[in-house]
């Protein structure tokens, strides 16, 4: 009797053991069952991810450091739930697909000590969030996550050595090992290359009262900075403030709420960067119910040009003044183009937003602009719309279509928040933002999609320190993530080795062919024409392609890509297909054989820009071609250095 007892508790001994271990070992697989998350609860929450046979990073570890606890140490499971979800998104601004799937597997962990954690797994990658319920607030102290590589990766970042930052620094790269923790700093979004078969794309999603992430090397994987919290500031200007004094926190927030994810978008091919959507599936839904009034759309831009038309037509001194504005109207009225941007100049002082410049009637061109059709986006500095809040009621009472806020370039609590309470406000009074001087998209973009796009690019604006073999990155990090206002749009091309700009007489580096593509390439809900309409008019062919590229699509087809030398995308709009294609400078030439497989049935007429025979050299030489074909027919494309090609297909 006694040995059935002593076999009995050793039994469920046992099984109380082994159901123990089972509930500290978790596993989640895409719907796909190709991307495996292995969680393990120890001493830390560790998961490693793997795809296939290969294990893409390990023993990576979570914690949530608060005041007088750290989430993620020796952790106490209370629960979990498991499921999958399938939903359909229509984003309001939809810059890849007019309608995108989500489905995913999730894991939620549920801790004694008040807090989740959510695992998501797609197809093309993963996520995980923190999730707290706490009774007050809390302040966070700093946040663990840390990624550990099995392999000597390629890091491909942006680099910089404060959290005071415009976000326009160029690419540059490493290896894992040789990123100490004493060098500079990344933004998010980070590009990690496997060296093998694989491609990592780091970022977040639904970023609110919270500091962005930036990353840290540590010789053997990557691990989360953030900047503190300021509470005292100095005069630094007219557009910024000096951080005197900084908390010991990050953050100060609601102790019941979801926590920003962090993301891993995993790909075998290069073109799934570019036809990606994860920040988008990740991203909390709009707050805006009725959003009819949000037109995304192209604009005429200025200040690039130096507001210097000039020309048989143009009978009045050109500037910042009020016949140059009509003039720009005017260019906008004829060729389509929704809206106009008066930048800097057009208020009596950056400081005073209700006092406009003695020289510009902007009543009286709020009242042009709408008898032609073409609306008017102001400029501002986001510390005199930090003071006047209010400004959005005026702009409103005004006619003001949009703002363009300008040099935040912070990324911590107090500065996120900004951001979120300006698209709120601006919102309520149907004014659409763009922000210059900006950190990359984290998800608000969808919450309010009044926001219409993001700088934090190193664009056209630094004139020949934007260059092909930089640019060719931003479709597979920075524009992977979200809109990007890179102001395209330059009627003068030059190669980099003759390049000589300045304004008004500005030019960019690249052939006449990629500037083209560019918009077709790149994504905003807002897309610049930066140079003057003087030139847009002596080059009117490649006008009508531009203005006719639409700033929304209802489908995106990668066709060519690989990750800092060359892209060609197909995006569709309607009937119509669009395509573009860029390549950086360590070729001459580059030729690809494109299949038009993707077309409907019809026949199209094909009408396509290439690079001319001496672009290599004279970057301003193209070739204009049209031709008819089918989805059976395929395409040979040439394309110089710096060059690009470009196409529009219309149905016949």
């Amino acid at each position: 009797m006694k040995t059935i007892k002593l076999l009995t508790c050793f039994f469920l001994l046992f099984g109380w053991s082994t159901s123990e271990a089972q509930k500290r070992n978790f596993e989640l697989l895409s719907p796909n069952g190709s991307i495996k998350v292995s969680i393990a609860l120890a001493d830390k929450i560790y998961y490693s991810i793997s795809i296939g046979n290969e294990e893409l990073a390990s023993k990576n570890h979570i914690a949530l450091i608060l005041k007088n606890e750290t989430l993620g140490l020796n952790p106490s499971l209370s629960g979990t739930k498991k499921g999958n979800k399938s939903e359909v998104i229509h984003p309001v601004v939809p810059l890849k697909y007019a309608s995108v799937t989500a489905s995913y597997n999730y894991l939620v962990l549920n801790f004694k000590e008040g807090y989740s954690i959510e695992f998501r797994a797609f197809n093309d990658g993963i996520a995980h969030r923190f999730i707290t319920n706490k009774k007050s607030e809390i302040e966070v102290l700093n946040e663990d996550f840390s990624v550990n590589f099995p392999d000597d990766y390629l890091l491909h970042f942006q680099q910089t050595g404060s959290f005071k930052t415009s976000c326009e620094e160029p690419y540059s790269k490493s290896i894992v090992k040789d990123w100490k923790p004493s060098d500079k700093m990344s933004l998010l979004p980070v590009l990690v290359d496997t060296k093998k078969q694989y491609k990592i794309l780091i970022s977040e999603s639904d970023l609110s009262d919270y500091p962005c992430m930036f990353l840290k090397g540590t010789g053997k994987g990557i691990s989360a900075v953030f900047p503190k919290v300021p509470t005292a500031f100095g005069p630094d200007g007219d557009r910024s403030l000096r951080i005197l004094n900084e908390a010991n926190y990050i953050a100060k927030t609601a102790g019941t709420r979801n926590f920003p994810w962090r993301f891993f978008v995993i790909t075998k091919e290069d073109k799934q960067l570019i036809e990606n959507t994860m920040a988008l599936k990740l991203a909390p839904k709009s707050e805006i119910k009725n959003t009819s009034w949000i037109q995304p759309g192209q604009a005429s831009w200025e200040w690039w040009n130096g507001a210097a038309p000039y020309g048989p037509d143009v009978n009045f001194v050109s500037g910042y003044n009020l016949d140059t504005y009509k003039y720009y109207i005017d260019f906008a009225s004829k060729s389509g183009i929704k809206y106009i941007i008066m930048d800097e100049g057009w208020a009596h002082a950056t400081t005073n937003p209700y006092l406009p410049n003695r020289n510009i009637d902007v009543h009286e061109l709020i009242k042009y602009g709408k008898e032609k059709n073409v609306g008017i986006v102001l400029w501002l500095t986001w510390l005199t719309v930090d003071k006047n809040m209010e400004i959005f009621k005026t702009f409103k009472e005004w006619g003001i279509a949009g703002v363009k806020i300008d040099f935040m370039d912070r990324s911590d609590q107090v500065m996120v928040n900004f951001y979120e309470n300006v698209v709120k406000e601006a919102a309520k009074h149907e004014i659409f933002v763009d922000f210059h001087g900006a950190f990359k998209p984290a998800g608000l973009e969808h919450k309010y999609p009044n926001l219409l796009s993001y700088e934090g690019v190193l664009g056209m604006e630094q004139m020949g320190g934007c260059k092909p073999d930089n640019s060719l990155y931003l479709p597979f990090i920075r524009n992977a993530v979200g809109a990007m206002d890179y102001t395209p749009g330059a009627m003068i091309s030059m190669q980099p080795e003759v390049y000589l700009s300045e304004r008004p007489n500005s030019a960019s580096i690249g052939t006449r062919a990629y500037q083209l593509a560019l918009f077709v390439v790149f994504e905003s809900g807002l897309q610049m024409l930066a140079d003057t309409p003087t030139n847009y008019y002596r080059e009117k062919e490649c006008t009508d392609f531009i203005t006719a590229v639409p700033t929304t699509w209802d489908e995106t087809k990668a066709l060519e890509a690989k990750a800092g030398q060359y892209v060609i995308v197909a995006k569709r709009k309607g009937s119509k297909w669009f395509i573009g294609g860029i390549t950086n400078s360590a070729e001459k030439e580059r030729f690809f054989e494109l299949k038009l497989d993707f077309l409907g049935t019809k026949k199209y007429k094909l009408t396509s820009f290439e690079d001319g025979i001496n672009a290599g050299n004279q970057a301003m030489d193209y070739r204009k071609k049209t031709n008819t074909v089918s989805n059976k027919d395929t395409v040979q494309i040439k394309m110089a250095k710096n060059g690009g090609w470009a196409a529009i297909l219309e149905e016949m």
